[in-house]
């Protein structure tokens, strides 16, 4: 069995996961809740092994480099990032209302790898074998990981703000609006930091692959961007003193950034697109 097989059956795993979140919050039932936990936990297993299972095919290829180099590698990879951000949380703050919408994403995550992308591992450009390429790309996927389930959390505010009394969130015990936001400046300010750290892990690789730290290429000028956004919504929260709302639409806006940065950028020419 290969790696591609792994990840298309953990794929409904993940997919198993959202629908049982959903079913607990629908129909109000803990036991999916806690079932669905476990199918996490199985997703994230099964996630790992098939990425470690890819990493040792590149080897027997002969290209021998971390499966993060494409956009099917750092699609699965995402989904396990997710899921691993998710179980810290849900164990943390012992909050799985938040599964609703994190699991969905990383079901998303690696049914579009599975589902849209080629699965042939691909060699990387001379220029680009680099040992920065673990610490820039794992950085990256960590803020963005954390970006998602931000967005995720600020649709729940939104949601719950609405009608703060509704009893119809995962088991009857709802986190209040306050907790909500909260938790999305948390996980803001986790993902900026991971941001920040691949950002600047990327320029010491853009060095080392071209000799020059910055080149304005559109992948480096919307992650600049995507920090710019997010820097201005920290600051807007220390500072201003902004909360609710306006930092969940700030979340939300982030996001669409960070996906343009994703996804987007790979429409325009550049050295960074993820094919």
């Amino acid at each position: 069995m290969n790696s591609s097989i792994i990840l298309s059956v953990i794929t409904f795993v993940y997919g198993l996961a959202a629908f049982l979140y959903v079913a607990a919050w629908v129909f109000k039932k803990e036991k999916f809740g806690k079932i669905a936990t476990w199918v996490v936990y199985i997703s994230v297993v099964g996630n790992t092994a098939g990425i470690a299972l890819r990493w040792v095919e590149t080897y027997q290829q002969g290209f021998g480099h971390a499966p993060l180099s494409n956009l099917y590698e750092s699609l699965v990879f995402f989904a396990l990032v997710i899921g691993v951000l998710y179980l810290f949380i849900e164990k943390k703050y012992k909050l799985p209302v938040i599964g609703v919408v994190a699991m969905p994403l990383a079901f998303l995550s690696i049914a579009y790898a599975s589902m849209g992308q080629s699965s042939n591992i691909q060699p990387l450009m001379p220029a680009l074998k680099s040992n920065w390429l673990i610490a820039h790309v794992v950085a990256c996927f960590i803020g963005y990981s954390a970006f998602a389930i931000a967005f995720g959390i600020s649709c729940l505010y939104l949601m719950k703000r609405v009608n703060p009394d509704r009893k119809g969130f995962l088991f009857t015990s709802t986190p209040t609006l306050s907790i909500l936001d909260d938790l999305t400046h948390q996980m803001v300010k986790f993902g900026f930091l991971f941001l920040t750290v691949g950002i600047i892990t990327g320029a010491a690789w853009a060095n080392s692959a071209w000799g020059r730290y910055w080149g304005w290429d559109p992948k480096e000028t919307w992650s600049l961007i995507t920090w710019f956004v997010y820097a201005a919504m920290l600051h807007a929260r220390l500072v201003r003193g902004w909360q609710g709302k306006r930092i969940a639409y700030m979340s939300i806006i982030g996001f669409a950034a960070v996906l343009f940065t994703y996804f987007g950028v790979n429409l325009l020419p550049g050295l960074h697109s993820y094919q």
